[in-house]
């Protein structure tokens, strides 16, 4: 009964590891990420997200009134539309975004798949992964007990099904939808600065203007395998030009055409706008609504800078940029009601016409990255979340942990923006698809933050109520209008999401099943001893490296390779490795060991770091190891006595295992259909398997020779 306890004990200590480097992910992050930046180097950095967080935000007078088909407009006409944009940059990007979204961060992640990862750690929702949650589970213990006492919704969403898959829908089409901005915006924004080209020159032709934003956006992708650091270097001080001289375009205009235009100022021409254009004023919106798109960005894009830098530079540079600039092309355009199918070369004066030309396209160019940084943010965030095939995520920096590069989606992003330039070239279409992506995300976002206002920042109902309302209505008006130019174009990015929203589903539900079924045929301490127990089963000589990732229990393909192969290495450590969001794990923190009961059985946790190199030679990580162990060994770390002669036996034996041999077991497994298996799970766990094959393995390389590599394939029923 003793031993039966003891060995429970064990398995409880194991499976507080994970627990435990929460703890440490934590002290590690405080020391390694979260030091305040001094003054100085703040604005260096709100200079550089100049160059990849507000591209696409900065250079949306390229297409706003060009995609808005004006009927016959007049000089009220444009005062309410200039006092729309004014008000929705306003609500939009100072109030929502820079003023609230930035403080909903993620352990430094922005954008919609952080706030719902963020709700899912304050609330027991069962929707991630076990790993992922019990990693976090004493970080978020003290915050549970609150949500649960507290917070009505966050108990709602714990007890119903419904409501969790609901909010998992949400958050998977955000994240999809912002995937969709990627491909878009790179595409609307070059295709429309290259536009430029046709006024001087009326003989260039559409096909050649499509042609040459195709070949700057390959260059551009071509590009980002230098990470954002050294491409935000480059990129800024075009983006810097571009702020700066648009504005002074603007306040020449304002004198020169219109110096009341800033009457527009005050809500009232909004009214009398939609009073006097109706359903056609209510249509407009999909038009004007592109006057915040990148906005997403700047809350996604958080990952790759700080909140500070980017409040800095939208508060004091790009959003006194783009009032000057709309209210610049508004005055002029009052004058010149014709000229909004062209509405931003027009009102650029002759004398300055090429200079700003090269600026806007090189600002175009530029404009890319911001959405091209943030579907590597999210595409990170969902795989270090299991909720996306595993592709190959590189660290660009070795002091910021959200700089990341991937190439497999780098190259599939340039293909569909390619390809949405050479099909569909027509900018009116791409316009109304952006629209569509635009609305929805901020929409998207305004949900998921209302939720983490009420259930995890505790704000007066009040206020929720007040921020809700607002947004909610503001965004929904536009949503609807967008929606009407969903066969004009609009259907491009739910074709998109739809695919995206396959592939996470699709790996989400196998991952879950695998889950579901390692922890319900899980090897516990007392089972491993039966099947040790067995004469037939011999501890052969030798040390063995059992790579696991369940934490309270044992993997299943232990009990099958026992089973079979009726043996066990007489030296076996179940080795999880667990990755942590700082940029190096010192040495003495790096392995954690624990005796888990029984004769020669230990647990090992190996923490790493985003910026550690686990491609160590296999002999370097394996005399790692066994150093940590017999440092265990030797000062009783579990707590039990051990006399001087047993410790020395142990540490001999360990010795002996190391010199007999080496090996490092890993489980393959793969689901087995049967005919029993609904039309639903044979369908979706095919779908699993096409992408497990043909993603990146799980288990980082860690330089193990091939002869002491063994694969275990198992196969789950389904």
């Amino acid at each position: 009964m003793d031993r039966q306890l003891g060995q429970a004990n064990s398995l409880e200590t194991f499976s507080e590891f994970f627990v435990d480097s929460a703890a440490t992910t934590a002290h590690l992050r405080t020391l390694h990420g979260e030091k305040e930046m001094d003054r100085w180097g703040t604005l260096v950095l709100a200079y550089k997200t100049l160059g990849v967080v507000f591209g696409g935000l900065v250079t949306s007078p390229l297409y706003v009134y060009p995609s808005m088909n004006l009927k016959s407009p007049t000089e009220e006409d444009y005062l309410g539309i200039f006092s729309i944009i004014f008000w929705t940059l306003t609500l939009i990007g100072v109030v929502k975004y820079a003023s609230i979204a930035l403080k909903a961060d993620d352990q430094g992640e922005g954008g919609t798949f952080a706030l719902y990862s963020l709700l899912c750690r304050h609330m027991n929702i069962g929707i991630l992964s076990s790993k992922h949650a019990s990693t976090n589970s004493r970080l978020s213990h003290s915050m549970d007990e609150v949500t649960k006492k507290q917070s009505k919704l966050g108990i709602f969403f714990e007890s119903s099904i419904v409501a969790r898959r609901v909010l998992l829908f949400v958050a998977i089409l955000g994240m999809c939808m912002l995937i969709g901005d990627g491909i878009l915006t790179p595409a609307i924004s070059v295709l429309s600065a290259m536009e430029g080209l046709r006024a001087p020159f009326p003989s260039v032709s559409k096909s050649l203007v499509e042609a040459l934003s195709a070949t700057v956006l390959i260059v551009m992708f071509l590009l980002q395998k230098f990470g954002t650091s050294r491409v935000s270097f480059v990129f800024s001080p075009i983006m810097g030009m571009w702020t700066l001289t648009t504005p002074l375009v603007g306040i020449y205009s304002i004198i020169h055409h219109y110096p009341r235009i800033f009457k527009a100022l005050s809500p009232h021409y909004i009214v009398h706008f939609f009073l006097r254009n109706g359903k056609e004023g209510w249509l407009y919106l999909g038009g004007t609504v592109l006057c915040i798109t990148g906005s997403e960005a700047l809350f996604a894009d958080l990952g790759h800078f700080n909140r500070s830098s980017i409040q800095i530079a939208f508060l004091f540079t790009i959003y006194p940029s783009l009032v000057l600039t709309y209210a610049g092309q508004t005055a002029y355009l009052i004058k010149n009601p014709n000229d909004h199918r062209d509405g931003f070369y027009k009102f650029i004066p002759t004398a300055v016409y090429w200079p700003i030309f090269i600026v806007a396209t090189s600002a175009a160019i530029v404009a890319s990255q911001s959405l091209i940084s943030a579907t590597f943010s999210v595409i990170k965030q969902s795989v270090v979340l299991d909720y996306f095939p595993r592709v190959k995520v590189v660290h660009t920096s070795r002091s910021k942990e959200g700089e990341v590069y991937s190439p497999e989606v780098n190259y599939i992003l340039m293909i569909l923006c390619v390809a949405v330039i050479l099909i569909f070239g027509d900018g009116n279409d791409i316009g109304n698809a952006f629209g569509v992506v635009v609305s929805l995300v901020m929409l998207i976002t305004t949900i998921l933050l209302t939720l983490v206002m009420i259930i995890i920042w505790r704000t007066h109902w009040g206020l929720v109520a007040l921020y809700f309302c607002v947004f909610f209505v503001m965004e929904g008006v536009y949503v609807s209008a967008v929606c009407t130019k969903i066969h004009e174009g609009g259907w491009i990015p739910f074709a998109i999401s739809f695919i995206l929203a396959l592939i996470m589903f699709g790996w989400f539900y196998g991952r879950q099943r695998k889950m579901e079924y390692e922890l319900t045929h899980k090897i516990t301490l007392d089972r491993l001893g039966m099947l040790l127990s067995d004469p037939s089963v011999q501890r052969v000589p030798g040390l063995c490296f059992f790579y696991t990732n369940i934490q309270d229990g044992l993997t299943p393909v232990l009990g099958h390779y026992i089973k079979n192969m009726k043996s066990l290495h007489k030296f076996t450590i179940f080795t999880t490795l667990q990755y942590s969001l700082v940029p190096k794990v010192a040495p003495h923190e790096r392995i954690v060991i624990k005796k888990l009961g029984l004769k020669g059985v230990y647990g090992c946790v190996v923490h790493y770091g985003y910026a550690d190199s686990l491609n160590l030679d296999g002999d370097d990580f394996v005399g790692q190891v066994t150093d940590s162990l017999q440092v265990h060994i030797q000062d009783c770390a579990d707590g039990r006595p051990s006399s001087p002669v047993e410790i020395q036996e142990e540490i001999s034996d360990l010795e002996q295992a190391k010199q007999a041999g080496v090996a490092h077991i890993r489980g393959k497994t793969r689901f087995y259909i049967g005919k029993s298996c609904s039309w639903f799970d044979r369908i979706m766990l095919a779908f699993y398997e096409l992408l497990h094959n043909n993603c990146r393995s799980a288990l980082p390389a860690l330089g193990v020779p091939l002869p002491q590599r063994i694969e275990v394939g198992m196969l789950y029923e389904a």
